[in-house]
């Protein structure tokens, strides 16, 4: 990044803080407060350092609308209980209100605009709307990388009016980390991809397949690319529409010389709610029954290559870890992992709340918060939440 915070002296001035409070909830309550924590480091820095901060999030996807349930008002108390201190709560994003809000603060106060995306503009990246959620502060600073991906007012039009435009150290930290992925790694350089569909990591294979030395996959998209191999795959989960796009990834991972390792066998069951579950003899899946998990063949096999690795990058869980007759598979790998010396980083929702269910969080290198971002950050597109800090000229 070409500035962040540590390059401002925010001393007795108003930061923007655009931040990533996209949190769960259920029943009013923050269910993970992961992404509330990751903010911390930035705001408290700033507001040792005597700046009045802002921060702005949006939450689920309101659609323009005001609502109740996706209002950001219990998101300030759980950031206050992570700091220790009382954050205010403005239930507007911008206008009057906020301007009359922000002229009573004190130096080194902290608060908590409303949801952004109660305003339609948000999301249509509307410089009208930029100007006027700029207007009550001097300072930019962006620490939601988990954004980084979308054009919207608050992440790239907004630069256009305030200046210094700089980072947070959330944000910092993920693109340095992300950064080790492309270009000159270490290798054996490993990745590990699962989850749900093929269709979203498209563009990611064909990028990793220019950077990895092999690529295991597991997951329910691993079963597309069985299937485009001629193997039966019984009711388990498969993107017909994509086979043959799968064909193409397999032939490329084999003109390219890398290594496209996939399932040696799985736990299938004849239903997710299944009392009862069987590991196959091989990579066919029966026609009467579904795999939900990797089987253990398949976990020793991907740890060989895990072992040998120094660089891993692991996205996407090995089967549905969410109900423990089926988290065998992401547990092993996620432990295998964690246990090795090399340089590692998980992405994705899924794959962080696994290794957090599995609290391993100590073994590894680094955890993403970029769901999205990550993956399109890694494919090698530019994110317009990144374009528009280096195109700024503090």
């Amino acid at each position: 990044m070409k500035q962040t915070i540590r390059d401002l002296q925010p001393a007795g001035q108003t930061v923007f803080l655009r931040v990533d409070f996209n949190v769960p909830m259920h029943l009013g309550t923050v269910t993970d407060d992961s992404r509330v924590a990751a903010a911390v480091p930035t705001i408290s820095e700033l507001s040792r350092a005597g700046a009045r901060v802002l921060c702005a999030s949006h939450l689920g996807r309101p659609q323009g609308n005001r609502r109740q349930d996706l209002s950001l008002e219990t998101v300030a108390t759980v950031l206050g209980d992570h700091l220790g201190r009382k954050v205010l709560f403005v239930p507007e994003s911008h206008g009057p209100q906020v301007e009359q809000f922000v002229a009573g603060m004190g130096d080194g106060d902290v608060a908590l605009l409303e949801n952004l995306r109660f305003d339609p503009g948000e999301e249509k990246n509307d410089p009208a709307l930029a100007r006027k959620l700029a207007a009550p502060a001097s300072i930019y600073v962006n620490d939601a990388f988990g954004t980084a991906h979308r054009a919207h007012a608050s992440t790239a039009a907004i630069t256009r009016f305030l200046s210094p435009a700089v980072a947070g150290l959330l944000l910092q930290r993920e693109v340095t980390a992300l950064s080790r992925l492309l270009g000159h790694v270490d290798r054996p350089y490993i990745v590990v991809l699962g989850g749900a569909k093929i269709s979203g990591k498209i563009d990611l294979m064909e990028s990793l397949m220019e950077q990895a030395d092999a690529i295991l996959v597991g997951g329910a998209m691993s079963y597309t690319l069985l299937r485009a191999q001629g193997l039966e795959t019984g009711q388990s989960l498969v993107e017909e529409d994509q086979i043959e796009m799968a064909r193409h990834i397999l032939e490329r991972a084999g003109a390219q010389g890398v290594e496209l390792v996939l399932p040696l066998d799985h736990l299938v069951a004849p239903a997710v709610e299944s009392d009862t579950a069987t590991t196959t003899d091989g990579a066919a899946i029966p026609a009467d029954l579904m795999a939900c998990d990797v089987g253990p063949r398949t976990v020793d096999l991907f740890t060989g290559w895990i072992r040998k690795a120094a660089t891993i990058l692991w996205n996407g869980p090995m089967g549905i870890f969410e109900n423990p007759r089926f988290a065998a598979g992401t547990r092993g790998i996620g432990a295998a992992i964690a246990a090795s010396s090399s340089f590692s980083v998980v992405g994705g929702g899924d794959s962080v709340a696994a290794v957090r269910q599995f609290q391993m969080e100590n073994g590894f290198s680094h955890l993403s918060t970029g769901g999205g971002a990550s993956l399109e950050f890694l494919a090698g597109r530019a994110l317009p939440g990144l374009v528009a800090l280096a195109e700024k000229d503090n």
